[in-house]
């Protein structure tokens, strides 16, 4: 009797220790709101893979009508949203997430950009982090082995070489930021605050990524969340139609939802309106009423309408490097003579702009602006 009772306990063991080895991977609640952060970004459950290539279900890749210009470098982003929660719509600004919400940004590069498929280096993953209390960000740094990121709060330089799209060699020293620096772009009232993610540039089509290890038969499918899994593995859709489908975001209207054009497509939208996009996500999260910049007086967000408050016959509030003699931030039909262009095209630490985030002249962005400028009345 007792024979047979041990082997019926030992039978339930070993089921049950099958059943919690098939159980699909999940994201590591704990972790997220852990006092002090992991020091691996496997910790988190994010990813099925030590390479983060392969989110688990609930966490969902997204990408932007306009990025931020960051020396050229590949972005591969994500969001994780808590099981219940919602974030709530906001059609002017970045939604307002909830309390547990995680942004995860890779930056990387590959060795031939002509080629972003290949040979592609990750160099960091930041994290930016609701909590009760509001937004942390914590960059993470990748190993020459590409199998984990380690936390580095203090920053890090890695250096990067690659070829860019015209075929060029570069080299620079890619610059993590440490916890404080985030702040320097991420500032809106004094308070951190995510950048990308609003209505106008999210919404657009977005092709999901297929899958590389196991299939969709095997392991939970990319984005589902609350037992309402979907299959995006391959497919395009528009991407917030998709974070409806998921739950993700509360009061999204069925249409009329705003959108900034892609600011390199000249399909995508008109010359000044691919140029204000493109001014609304490099500049405008400092150069706003709430910003860093806001002693400037220039307003580049996308909702602002006075051309003036853009640089448009706007004399530079104090004389200096940056104006470079210039009478005008800018000055209509004259890109040659308007100082936004001219810190545009600097490496100057005293004159570049944006202050930080690139060592490289976003080329393609210089071209936009003069175009623009020089087509102006």
């Amino acid at each position: 009797m007792r024979l047979w009772i041990s082997a019926a306990l030992a039978l339930v063991v070993l089921l049950t220790a099958g059943a919690v080895a098939q159980a699909p991977p999940a994201v590591n609640v704990a972790a997220i709101s852990a006092e002090r952060p992991p020091q691996l970004l496997s910790a988190y459950g994010f990813f099925h893979d030590p390479g983060a290539r392969e989110p688990v279900a609930g966490v969902t890749p997204y990408d932007l009508n306009t990025p931020l210009y960051s020396d050229g470098a590949l972005k591969f982003r994500y969001v994780y949203v808590p099981p219940g929660a919602q974030a709530r719509y906001n059609p002017d600004g970045v939604f307002d997430f909830p309390v547990g919400t995680v942004l995860i940004k890779t930056f990387a590069f590959a060795a031939d950009m002509r080629q972003p498929t290949q040979n592609v280096r990750f160099l960091e993953t930041r994290l930016l982090i609701r909590r009760a209390d509001g937004w942390i960000a914590l960059p993470y740094v990748w190993n020459e082995a590409q199998t984990e990121a380690r936390l580095s709060p203090i920053g890090a330089q890695i250096p990067v070489s690659f070829t860019d799209e015209d075929g060029d060699a570069i080299t620079l020293d890619w610059a993590v930021p440490n916890r404080n620096q985030c702040k320097g772009c991420h500032d809106l009232a004094g308070e951190l605050t995510p950048i990308g993610p609003s209505a106008r540039n999210l919404n657009r089509p977005m092709t999901y990524p297929t899958t590389t290890i196991g299939s969709a038969g095997d392991r939970p499918p990319i984005g589902g969340r609350d037992n309402n899994p979907i299959i995006l593995e391959g497919e395009t859709a528009p991407q917030l139609d998709v974070w409806r489908r998921l739950g993700l975001v509360d009061g999204l209207p069925e249409s009329d939802v705003p959108s900034v054009p892609q600011a390199y497509d000249a399909s995508s939208g008109t010359l000044e309106q691919r140029a204000r996009a493109y001014l609304d996500v490099n500049c405008a999260h400092c150069h706003n009423p709430q910003g860093p910049a806001h002693t400037s007086g220039l307003d580049l967000r996308w909702s602002q309408h006075e051309p003036i408050q853009w640089g448009v016959l706007k004399r530079p509030v104090a004389a200096g490097r940056g104006s470079a003699g210039y009478e005008f931030a800018i000055e209509p039909g004259h890109p040659e003579r308007s100082f936004l262009l001219y810190r545009m095209e600097s490496t100057d630490p005293g004159v570049m702009m944006p202050e930080t985030g690139r060592q490289l002249v976003d080329d393609r962005g210089v071209a936009l602006m003069r175009e623009w400028i020089a087509e102006m009345d």
